[in-house]
């Protein structure tokens, strides 16, 4: 093992780039190594299997940032509007306690 105390900042550097890079290449081949392990056992036992990998080991959501339509909407305060997701809104719940049909505030 080299002795670091004595690098320059420059050497340094180029040790932690050498030793990110020697470490990206160790993790891919164990990756490859268990992915072909895994369908070789899928396939011993008659299955097939589709194996997706991350990209930049981040997962993409194709849902997110999407917009949900409007279901609900305040009769008297048109700028009140619920989607029908999460917790429902105090207006939609005051008139829902009130007896009114939820129904009645539907887009």
């Amino acid at each position: 093992m080299t002795d670091l105390s004595n690098l320059t900042s420059k050497e340094l550097a180029d040790v932690i780039a050498n030793a990110q890079k020697a470490l990206a290449e160790r993790q891919r081949s164990e990756q490859k190594a268990v992915l072909e392990k895994i369908q070789a056992l899928a396939s011993s036992i008659g299955v097939t299997v589709t194996l997706q990998q991350e990209r930049g080991g981040v997962k993409s959501n194709s849902r997110k940032g999407s917009k949900v339509a409007v279901k609900y909407v305040n009769p008297h305060d048109p700028s009140q509007k619920w989607t029908g997701r999460g917790v429902t809104p105090r207006w939609l719940k005051a008139f829902v306690d009130s007896g009114r049909n939820i129904a009645e505030f539907e887009v």
